[in-house]
């Protein structure tokens, strides 16, 4: 029996039933997908309190004043009196050279002077009496304050044997040892001082009008596991580097136990300004972007995205100057890849402090590296 083709009206009919069924399937499908996809996040409240503005760099630390210990006259090292960590005060002597052919020079010299000194006091006389002419007492005068000058000048070169401490501070190196034949001019100990110690951090020109003397500083070494120091702005140079763009400022810090050590790495943060009971959230729930910042916020299990206005940023805090409300529930986690309107579930508690949040982002930023 011959087989009959279905006609164009029945063709139609069939492929408008299937377009329907996989329509259909579909849309039913996307409505469950849409039901399952909320985002889970972790929310709070944004908290008020007082923030910093900061400027924070690095420098090392350094002694403000140290010396090398320079030999003044040649000679054997006869005696070491002090040694390398000894505390010593300016003036006090270190170590001593032989002087023998300085002592020789010295007792000759003043051998010199007592015999002119004894022919001046003849010639005194004469002058006083008329039998000197005035030429030849004035000759003889001369010449005794020359040799008194000598006589002077071979004492002092003996007094330089004494190898004596320029300056209040602690011996940081000793070069020589007992015995040693050493030049003048030749550096035998090296003295540095501790208090203060110093660093010299170079601020960018545009920080100029924020920076000021006497401002607090806080210091934190990392040899010493981050223990952090008070210290303060001593000076601030007038002038901008035109080659670096920055300004050099000094900032002193004391230290009485003598943990910090010259040459120890500083991460330096100074306080220039403060605001007072504002609204912060934790910088990592700030989203930039390049033309706004903003935040997403959770209203009826939906993340709504608003726009904020920023001041100041201190310890993975951020201050929000307008944009939120003290009741806005802030997504903190979870808000890369949100869109507006999306669907969320909260999965933290809400007495969760924000407090807490920011505390792990600052660790966060602290465990960054620096520039």
């Amino acid at each position: 029996m011959p087989l009959h083709r279905p006609g164009p009206a029945i063709i139609a009919y069939a492929l408008l039933l299937s377009a329907c069924g996989q329509f259909g399937g579909n849309s039913d499908k996307a409505e469950d997908e849409e039901e399952t996809a909320a985002v889970p996040v972790e929310v709070g409240k944004p908290i008020r309190g007082d923030i910093y503005a900061v400027y924070s760099g690095t420098a090392p630390i350094e002694a403000f004043a140290e010396a090398e210990v320079i030999a003044k006259v040649s000679g054997e090292v006869r005696e070491i009196f002090v040694e390398e960590g000894d505390d010593i005060s300016q003036g006090q002597i270190m170590a001593r050279l032989d002087g023998d052919r300085l002592r020789l020079e010295l007792n000759q010299s003043a051998a010199n002077l007592r015999k002119l000194q004894r022919d001046y006091d003849r010639n005194v006389e004469l002058q006083e009496k008329g039998l000197l002419s005035s030429g030849d007492f004035d000759k003889i005068k001369y010449d005794l304050e020359a040799l008194e000058a000598a006589h002077n000048l071979a004492k002092l070169e003996l007094d330089y044997t004494q190898i004596r401490a320029p300056i209040d501070g602690v011996v940081s190196e000793r070069y020589v040892r007992r015995g040693n034949t050493i030049s003048a001019g030749e550096p035998v100990f090296k003295v540095t001082s501790f208090d203060p110690l110093v660093a010299y951090l170079f601020v960018p020109e545009r920080e100029y009008r924020n920076i000021a003397q006497d401002q607090f500083v806080g210091i934190d070494i990392d040899a010493l596991q981050g223990q952090r120091f008070i210290a303060a702005v001593t000076r601030v140079s007038p002038v901008v580097d035109p080659q670096t763009g920055t300004f050099k400022i000094t900032i002193e810090v004391s230290d009485d136990q003598r943990r910090i050590k010259p040459g120890m790495f500083g991460r330096i943060s100074i306080v220039y300004d403060l605001h007072e009971n504002v609204l912060q959230v934790p910088r990592n729930a700030i989203l930039e972007e390049s033309t706004q910042t903003s935040v997403f916020v959770v209203e009826d299990n939906k993340a709504i995205r608003k726009v904020v206005q920023t001041g100041y940023s201190d310890k993975g805090m951020v201050e929000i100057t307008s944009g939120l409300t003290d009741d806005d529930l802030v997504v903190t986690v979870g808000q890369i890849g949100l869109k507006d309107d999306s669907a969320v579930t909260i999965i933290n508690t809400d007495g969760q402090a924000m407090e807490t949040i920011g505390d792990d982002a600052e660790q966060a930023d602290n465990d960054a590296p620096t520039d």
